[in-house]
């Protein structure tokens, strides 16, 4: 028998290798502008690290970005110590920060070339070509992180239909005046359905999938907890999720509201040529308080330090604990259904219980779907690394902030450029505008420059931008969540019980005249003399129509708003584009539903069939059948 179970195991593996071996492996484009533009100094690539010209901001020498780009394509980790030049800068105990400050390291450079045991080989995903120079698009995302970095204390609950927020409604008009959002046709990467791409209040900043344009701007993930009656009657309005025997707090370090980095020309230069003015949460000046995720700079915070798969992981404590409804398909196998209706205090019908006396663990259950949610990260991080070092080698917003800054002098330098970035600087003058007073006013600034205003004081990541690492994560853990748990569930209140229903269970309260509240909960103010205290509250989606165009949060939404949440909240700390998230999360899809594909062969017993909402609306189905 032992003989016999060795040798199906063995074809298994040969049939998921073959199932992988026939995955047919993309192209790798990139867009033109580093052949095009490379005898500019490489002005549209990721240089960060490397010595730069204190004029023009570009690379100093041509040849340290050719060092760099054989590295690269060498594979291996050892030349980028010994073989790219690097910055050396004196020890001067006069001025530590010009002497004494640690050079930043490149981070993973040669993960792209390693190779998996599950799911679709690193290279066996891509990304289509980032906007290129002189594109509108590109034009508009550059915009968009301007306004982003401008926006960043203005609360989250002004982004919706209902906000009265003068700020995010002067930079929503100077967005919709670009050519971009002029244009009679459907836009790229999904920004809108239909033309022309204008935004307003509900829909600017969100993303792009079914749902996150609906209810508040953050995923109900982000803020709610789950119900600890057991310990001390919280309810997921107190923010507090139950992990095992211990608590995590959705309540994040409060930043100081000056906490803006890089305004000034030498602070830009010095951090560009890779030196660390601080490292981890040092990086950012905290008050000391902690509180709900209120703003794009509290976002921010989060997304500068989390585990990538962190707040995957807490979603999926939160469906657990609510008893969230397993995807139909399977709720059999995890014992899930009967389970559903219990927790959520409806009273179905006798007719309405099936006695299931196997319920999910290791298979189907909790520990299988908590496992895969963060399993599946660091595949995304090795697929990632090939598209950002290997393939687009793109440069970061703080990069072309400063393209911007010195547009004159790099397009008098370099005529084959055609006076690309001047051009980009004139169609962004209102923006830049903006930027230069806050630049010129801020108490870190001083200078009116229209460098891009850093949420922390190291600027970017040393990688390029595209695509994201946090995109493609979120792609990936968004997309296991989806595929296990039924995305058509419904946030709602009943009986004053927040959680994701089913439409069976919703219809079960109906019938039994239960109060059915729906809506989500956002972070509110109240203010007692001196202190300021943050709090969750319920909004209705009845009393708040403009605020749910498309009727009650579903749990596809949630998810997608998640995805979109932790994405854009890096384009808010300035060190992503919009195409960054878009493109990512949709490769970070594509990953998790190979891994989900080849592990559907070895579950040869039970019936396995789930079905997978994308990111585009569409549905893929997977398993044995």
């Amino acid at each position: 028998m032992s003989n016999d179970r060795a040798q199906s195991a063995y074809d298994f593996r040969v049939e998921a290798a073959n199932f992988a071996r026939n995955r047919e492996h993309p192209k790798h484009e990139a867009n033109p502008d580093e052949p095009r533009y490379g005898t500019a100094c490489y002005p549209m690539n990721f240089t960060k690290g490397l010595e730069h010209n204190p004029k023009t901001g570009l690379v100093a020498n041509i040849a340290d970005f050719e060092a760099f780009r054989a590295a690269i394509d060498n594979g291996f980790a050892e030349p980028f110590t010994t073989r790219v030049p690097v910055p050396q800068r004196p020890l001067n105990p006069k001025k530590p920060k010009e002497g004494n400050a640690p050079r930043r390291q490149w981070e993973a450079p040669t993960a792209g070339v390693v190779f998996e045991l599950e799911g679709p080989d690193p290279q066996a995903v891509t990304m289509p070509p980032a906007p290129a120079l002189c594109s509108d698009e590109l034009t508009f995302e550059m915009a968009e992180v301007y306004e982003l970095a401008l926006l960043r204390d203005t609360p989250f609950n002004q982004f919706d239909a209902d906000g009265t927020s003068q700020d995010l409604q002067d930079a929503i008009k100077r967005l919709n005046e670009l050519e971009f959002a002029k244009q009679d046709f459907p836009g790229s990467r999904g920004r809108k359905t239909l033309a022309p791409m204008l935004v307003d209040q509900q829909t600017a900043f969100r993303g792009s999938s079914p749902g996150v344009e609906n209810g508040p701007y953050l995923s109900q993930f982000m803020l709610i907890g789950n119900d600890l009656q057991e310990a001390n009657k919280t309810g997921p309005e107190d923010g507090y999720i139950q992990y095992g025997a211990q608590v995590i707090d959705q309540r994040v370090f409060q930043a100081d509201e000056n906490d803006d980095y890089m305004m000034k020309w030498d602070d830009w230069l010095f951090v560009q040529d890779g030196f660390n003015p601080g490292s981890g949460l040092s990086g950012q000046s905290l008050t000391g308080h902690r509180r709900f995720i209120h703003t794009p700079r509290d976002l921010a915070t989060y997304v500068h330090v989390d585990a990538l798969y962190q707040a995957y992981l807490n979603a999926c404590l939160i469906l657990l604990a609510q008893g969230a409804p397993f995807d139909p398909a399977f709720d059999l196998l995890s014992g899930m259904g009967e389970g559903v209706l219990a927790s959520h205090s409806t009273t179905p019908g006798p007719d309405a219980y099936v006695d299931y006396n196997a319920g999910g663990f290791a298979l189907w259950g909790g520990p299988h779907i908590l496992s895969l949610v963060t399993e599946v990260a660091t595949r995304g991080l090795k697929a990632v690394r090939f598209q950002k070092f290997n393939n687009h080698l793109r440069l970061r917003p703080e990069a072309l902030a400063a393209r911007i800054q010195c547009a004159s002098a790099i397009d008098g330098a370099f005529p084959t450029l055609a006076g690309a970035f001047t051009k980009m600087a004139d169609d962004l003058k209102k923006t830049v505008k903006e930027v230069r007073h806050h630049n010129k006013n801020h108490p870190n600034g001083g200078q009116s420059t229209a460098l891009l205003p850093m949420a922390f004081a190291e600027g970017s990541p040393m990688h390029p931008t595209y695509g994201a690492g946090h995109a493609t994560v979120a792609g990936a853990c968004v997309t296991m969540l989806k595929a296990f748990f039924d995305t058509s569930s419904i946030f709602a209140k009943i009986d004053h019980v927040a959680a994701f229903y089913s439409k069976e269970a919703i219809a079960e309260a109906e019938k039994c005249r239960k109060k059915i509240e729906y809506g989500g909960y956002e972070v509110v103010t109240h203010t007692k003399g001196k202190s300021t205290e943050y709090k969750l509250e319920f909004v209705s989606a009845e009393a708040n129509p403009d605020q749910f165009p498309n009727g009650p949060l579903t749990l596809e939404g949630e998810l997608n708003k998640l995805a979109a949440n932790i994405s854009i909240g890096r384009n808010m700390a300035g060190v992503h584009y919009y195409s960054d998230y878009y493109d990512s999360a949709r490769m970070g899809e594509e990953i998790a539903l190979g891994i989900l594909e080849e592990q559907a062969l070895g579950y040869q017993t039970d019936r396995f069939v789930l079905s997978v909402a994308t990111f585009d609306g569409d549905s893929v189905r997977i398993g044995r059948r």
